[in-house]
């Protein structure tokens, strides 16, 4: 059975298990951990930075089953109605399958929870996140109504918030630099060119420590992985990008507010969803 721990006080979950673990070695503790043995309120979790708060419950000695049955069956929807659907894609799901085998993406599983027996709804994307890109993502209930909010993406407002490496010098700023495709290794390349294509990234930072910061990022244009490989340019790659910048557990990325025109109502509408507290975890 499972061992019980009461959180006190903030911290991260390594530091609170060596703490209440008194019997057990360091080694062993991170073994534990990285087995998938350990949950916090019911999640199972292997991250050893995982942020915990007052009153959250830490279980260790969890069954491996519960970590590896664990599927995503329905998502966050933060804004639906008879054309639109906007969800909260969490980090680490695909925002459409690559095969039409796969189908642990969020189109699929979207898909699934708005239909019902009697009626199967048919849903396409109006845009994508990377996979280890966490937040704001649209749908539309038709290809009418995709190609109608297409028509006016070039006048929608992105925000995203994303945690780089260092401590930026200058506090606000923006990025005017065209970006390539190098198709066969799928790597953005920053420079002119003549397949190079405008891309416009505006940043400010929010918060920082001696080691990473925090910014607000808003795209004037929208190019394929614009966001990491202009920050990965300005010399702050985003933490846990592995293709522009250093792999780790989490990519720190997400996508807080999308604003585009309704494509009936002809009226701005914004959708917007804050970050989990693991993605303000890599900021420590």
């Amino acid at each position: 059975m499972a061992e019980k721990f009461k959180v006190e006080q903030e911290g991260t979950l390594l530091i609170f298990l060596f703490d209440r673990l008194k019997g057990w070695s360091k080694k062993k503790i991170k073994e534990r951990l990285k087995m998938a043995s350990v949950a916090v309120n019911g999640e199972v979790t292997t991250k050893h930075d995982f942020p915990l708060s007052e009153d959250d419950i830490v279980e260790v000695g969890v069954i491996q089953k519960r970590a590896s049955s664990k599927t995503i069956k329905s998502l966050e929807i933060l804004y639906q109605d008879n054309d639109l659907i906007a969800i909260n894609k969490p980090a680490g799901l695909l925002s459409v399958g690559t095969t039409q085998e796969n189908r642990e993406h969020a189109l699929a599983i979207l898909r699934n929870q708005v239909s019902n027996r009697k009626k199967r709804v048919t849903i396409f994307p109006v845009h994508r996140l990377d996979r280890e890109t966490s937040g704001v993502l649209l749908f539309a209930t038709s290809k009418e109504t995709r190609e109608l909010v297409m028509k006016n993406w070039h006048n929608s407002q992105k925000c995203y918030l994303a945690i780089v490496n260092g401590e930026l010098k200058e506090k606000k700023g923006t990025i005017n630099q065209p970006l390539r495709l190098e198709e066969k290794i799928y790597k953005m390349h920053v420079g002119e060119d003549p397949r190079a294509k405008k891309a416009i990234t505006h940043y400010e930072v929010k918060e920082s420590t001696p080691t990473r910061s925090l910014l607000e990022v808003k795209l004037e244009t929208g190019r394929q992985h614009q966001i990491r490989v202009h920050l990965a340019w300005l010399g702050h790659s985003i933490i846990g990008d592995e293709r522009y910048g250093v792999k780790g557990d989490k990519m720190g990325l997400h996508s807080k507010k999308l604003t585009i025109i309704h494509p009936k109502t002809k009226k701005s509408i914004s959708f917007t969803i804050d970050a989990p507290k693991e993605f303000y975890a890599l900021l420590k």
